[in-house]
């Protein structure tokens, strides 16, 4: 079977999957009149200040230049949506949190996206297709995974004949009073995907006390947990330079630390063995000790054998009374340190600009890219992680999903 998921992501940690402040003219070609032959990308904007909140998913060749991206001729997606697939297909799957419809678009000749065909997983009980890119994993043409917190389960489903196939039981991960999310990145090691899972109340501000990974063997569709009590809200990973894949609190679980203190876990970095599937019981660190201090969260892959840690700068981005972690975690602020995995020793790096706390990344056809989120929902911009985070195309609303058309 071929393995079609595994992103060009090797230039950094080998195994991740992994996502102008209007919309108008830019200082490039417009989107419908770039190369005919050069990449495409499908990227898909949330405009959540909208009421109806509606999706669109533009067609773009501009992902690596700096650029403002109208929705001029996009497709709209009724709900938050997400545009899913995989890369250089030509096809892109179009998913929202108000329905448990996939529905198919191909890129046609006029390179304009065409419907194709949908899917329903309401058989299942799913009823909402939002959250992450990441709850997506394509391991082939006829086979792919949704990874569905609400309902505990994998889906597996048929992207070229598009059914569903089967699922996969997670009940083992559910806990009273609590919501269950997947992770906003996976990693994928040979014929295994490792999707992190974080846990937080159902109802006031705060962290559940819990760390897990659902490990899928990809030949034989079989499912292992591990979960550890030590750390919480750890939706993000990285592989190390000895294959082990470390596994820290995102900047929201370290925004809400820093609301209401000891109640919450400290954000941590904990240590996994994808060959035996469970966390290693001698290593655990304070993403606090290891910056030396502050609200530190995240952890963004880098350069073979390193990663980024997010540390809260206050001069930049004061913490009011009274405001609520999400806020802090996607306002501006958070400065880049860079962890080298083997010595676990960090170094902020101000060439770095100062962006939202919470990162996705994306492949384009030469770079690795972050999300910058502009304040108050109303833009995205697109960063090079590897040239010091320089800017590339902006679009209106929050944009979690990026894909490789061509």
């Amino acid at each position: 079977m071929k393995n079609v998921g595994t992103p060009t992501f090797l230039r950094l940690s080998s195994g991740l999957f992994a996502v102008a402040l209007v919309t108008g003219c830019s200082d490039a070609t417009t989107t419908q009149n770039g190369d005919d032959n050069g990449p495409l990308y499908a990227i898909t904007t949330q405009l959540l200040v909208a009421d109806p909140v509606d999706s669109y998913v533009i067609v773009t060749d501009q992902a690596e230049q700096t650029a403002s991206l109208s929705l001029d001729n996009a497709v709209r997606v009724s709900g938050r949506a997400l545009g899913v697939g995989i890369p250089k297909s030509g096809t892109v799957y179009a998913v929202s949190d108000e329905s448990a419809t996939v529905t198919r678009y191909k890129l046609n000749g006029s390179r304009a996206l065409e419907p194709a065909g949908t899917v329903s997983f309401d058989s299942l009980g799913v009823t909402s297709l939002g959250e992450y890119q990441a709850n997506f994993q394509f391991v082939s043409e006829t086979k792919a995974y949704f990874f569905d917190g609400a309902t505990a389960q994998i889906v597996i489903w048929n992207p070229e004949e598009m059914t569903v196939t089967g699922q996969i039981p997670l009940d083992e991960l559910v806990t009273p009073d609590t919501v269950m999310a997947f992770s906003g990145a996976a990693i994928r090691l040979d014929d295994q995907i490792l999707m992190p899972v974080g846990w937080r109340p159902v109802s006031g501000v705060g962290i559940t006390p819990k760390a897990g990974v659902v490990s899928i063997d990809t030949a034989t569709d079989v499912a292992t947990i591990a979960t550890d009590e030590r750390c919480g809200y750890t939706h993000d990973a990285a592989v190390g330079p000895n294959g082990k894949v470390y596994l820290a609190t995102e900047a929201y679980g370290a925004a809400v630390r820093r609301v209401v203190g000891e109640d919450a876990p400290a954000p941590c970095l904990l240590k996994f063995d994808p060959h035996t599937r469970t966390f290693d019981q001698g290593f655990y660190r304070t993403l606090e000790e290891l910056v030396g201090g502050g609200t530190a969260g995240t952890l963004v892959p880098g350069p073979e054998g390193t990663a980024y840690v997010r540390v809260l700068d206050e001069t930049v981005a004061p913490v009011l009374e009274g405001t609520h972690p999400r806020t802090i975690a996607s306002g501006t602020g958070w400065q880049w340190w860079e962890l080298k995995l083997d010595t676990m020793t960090a170094t902020r790096k101000d060439s770095f600009p100062a962006t939202s706390g919470s990162v996705f990344l994306f492949e384009s056809q030469n770079h690795t890219l972050y999300t910058e989120f502009g304040a108050g929902a109303a833009s995205t911009t697109l960063r090079v992680l590897e040239d010091n985070g320089k800017p590339t195309v902006t679009t209106e609303g929050l944009s979690f999903s990026f894909l490789q058309l061509r």
